[in-house]
């Protein structure tokens, strides 16, 4: 039975490359080991809760037993909430039948693929990104990668798109950014909705058109002078053309409580929908309901973000500034200052030096290995983000780090690496 054939995608997908980092992590530390884990774009609940008014929410919602299939594309109260919040904090303007709730942001993603790209269809997105390549992979898209550089913050240019965009089917944008931390300025997001337009009115009646996945999951966790842009309030004629994905997860630390939502034209919402109902991938009711209330708690909400952005930033610019300082001291690392989300960009450029035991570090993956055997410090590579294998850079991800160890972690990468010849 294990020569047994499967279908093309299962012989073929690549599971999650940073799932299985992390529960290597992880199995390491539970066996008693000592280990700075900043792999998972996670949160540890103990150091970062949801807030208290949304937990006391689902509890209640519990209690009154809303525990019976949801509505497939989401409860109605949910909806009217989520329209609400996005006028109100974003001044963007969605009905309720212009949005579709779901379990998160990845069976958001997975229908917005399944719903508009075909079998060969270009599909443009950059690298370093989360799991473009793999949805790609999962429609039979063609692939039109952008290799994105440190010196636009890893982010797509409007060059790097206009090179690929004639005959695309989709373009996908996460700002701010997974796993970089960087967002699009607003120029460049300007510039390629300009693009995207254009391109639309080349295609004729009853051609497909080109559509723009933007994933904004992070879009409340901005830090210092950073303002994020949506395509839709820079340029209202892309409202025809984009889809969101947007949500709780990262916005209230609540990646487990599963409530994600996409607003979007709708005639893609309603083939989203139908897809999902197939799927099931439903937000649960209970938290769905909850979640409709905590919406309209605008002064508990600004409260939260208030203090869990200053406690976020601070861990992204101590280790920020820990990298710099190594870097001014002759190591070979570097970082690019945070802006967003919930990760900092680092390089560890080791490649070609040799350990105290003789050991030369030929390839990345060997600098990965020695920073995790040496450093106790355990983060993502780009390649996991479909960058290349001997790619310099590494995400860095603070959602479960304590504070305190901070100076501990930086002062045993700085052993680590002075131990190098």
């Amino acid at each position: 039975m294990s020569n047994a054939k499967l279908s093309h995608l299962a012989e073929t997908l690549i599971g999650s490359e940073i799932v299985k980092l992390g529960n290597m992590i992880s199995e390491r530390i539970r066996a008693g080991e000592k280990i700075y884990n900043f792999t998972i774009g996670d949160f540890d609940p103990k150091v970062f809760p949801i807030p208290a008014e949304l937990e006391s929410l689902i509890i209640e919602s519990y209690q009154q037993r809303n525990t019976s299939y949801p509505a497939a594309e989401g409860v109605l109260d949910l909806r009217k909430a989520v329209s609400q919040f996005l006028k109100e904090w974003e001044g963007l303007d969605y009905a309720p039948n212009e949005i579709q709730i779901a379990s998160g942001g990845r069976p958001l993603i997975y229908t917005i693929f399944k719903s508009i790209v075909d079998k060969g269809d270009k599909v443009v997105y950059g690298v370093p990104s989360w799991n473009n390549n793999h949805y790609v992979h999962m429609t039979d898209g063609e692939h039109c990668v952008v290799e994105c550089k440190v010196e636009n913050h890893f982010m797509p240019t409007v060059d790097d798109v206009r090179e690929h965009i004639q005959g695309a089917t989709l373009i996908c944008l996460c700002t701010p950014q997974n796993p970089t931390g960087t967002t699009l300025t607003k120029h460049d997001l300007g510039e390629i909705c300009d693009l995207i337009i254009a391109e639309n009115v080349t295609r004729k009646e009853g051609e497909k058109k080109c559509y723009l996945l933007f994933d904004q999951m992070y879009w409340t966790l901005t830090y210092g002078s950073t303002v994020h842009y949506n395509p839709i309030t820079l340029r209202p004629a892309m409202k025809e053309f984009t889809v969101f994905v947007d949500g709780i997860s990262k916005a209230f630390a609540s990646t487990g409580v599963r409530v994600g939502w996409s607003m979007g034209p709708e005639l893609v919402i309603s083939k989203m929908k139908a897809i999902l109902s197939h799927i099931g991938a439903w937000a649960p009711m209970a938290e769905q309901k909850a979640v409709a209330k905590y919406l309209y708690e605008k002064e508990a909400i600004a409260a939260y973000l208030k203090n869990f952005k200053s406690e976020i930033e601070f861990r992204l610019h101590s280790i920020y500034d820990g990298f710099i300082a190594l870097k001014e001291n002759g190591f070979s690392v570097d970082a690019v200052a945070p802006q967003a989300a919930i990760y900092l960009t680092i390089k560890i450029d080791l490649v070609g030096k040799t350990t105290e035991a003789g050991n030369k570090l030929s390839i990345q993956s060997d600098v990965t290995s020695y920073i995790l055997s040496e450093a106790k410090l355990a983060v993502v590579p780009f390649s996991a983000f479909g960058g290349t294998a001997n790619s310099p850079w590494y995400r860095l991800s603070v959602g479960t780090c304590i504070k305190e160890e901070i100076p501990a972690m930086l002062k045993q990468l700085e052993t680590a690496l002075s131990k190098l010849k």
